[in-house]
C-alpha cells in the first residue's frame, strides 16, 4: 500500500438503510487491539514469558475530531450517543479494505475557540466480531 489521501479514510454509520459518511471529520483513526493471556509458570525456560494464542479479548477502536456540517449524519451521530445505541459503522482504509462491524460511540466531545468554529471528537468502540473486506 502506497501513501494515501487522509481525507480519504472514512467513518461511515449506518443510518437503517445505507452507510453515511460522518462528515465534518478531519482526523480520523481505527485501532486494533488484543489482550494477551499469560500462562507463564515456574518451569518456562529461563523464565521466559509465555502467551496462550488466540486466547484474548480482540477490539476495535475508531476516533475523529472534526466539525458538525451535515444535518443528517449530525443528528445520526448525536441519536446514537443519546439513545446509547449499538450501530453498525464502516471505515474505508484507501487501497486497503473496508472494516464493518456494531459500534458504541463512547465519547463525543464539544470544543470551541472564541474566534474558531465548534469542533467535536468522537470515540467509538466495538460490540461484536469485525468483518474485513478488500478494495
Amino acid at each position: 500500500m502506497g501513501a494515501q489521501k487522509g481525507k480519504d479514510l472514512l467513518v461511515k454509520m449506518y443510518d437503517g438503510v445505507s452507510y453515511v459518511t460522518v462528515a465534518g471529520l478531519r482526523s480520523r483513526k481505527i485501532a486494533f487491539n488484543a489482550e494477551l493471556v499469560d500462562v507463564t509458570h515456574a518451569e518456562s525456560v529461563d523464565r521466559w514469558r509465555e502467551l496462550l494464542a488466540g486466547a484474548g479479548v480482540k477490539r476495535a477502536s475508531i476516533s475523529g475530531r472534526g466539525l458538525f456540517k451535515d444535518a443528517a449524519s449530525d443528528a445520526l451521530v448525536r441519536q446514537a450517543f443519546f439513545d446509547g445505541a449499538i450501530n453498525n459503522c464502516q471505515v474505508i482504509v484507501p487501497d486497503f479494505g473496508a472494516i464493518q462491524g456494531a459500534f458504541q460511540i463512547s465519547g463525543l466531545e464539544f470544543s470551541g475557540e472564541h474566534n474558531g468554529e465548534v469542533t467535536f471528537d468522537i470515540s467509538l468502540e466495538s460490540a461484536g466480531a469485525l468483518t474485513f473486506a478488500a478494495l
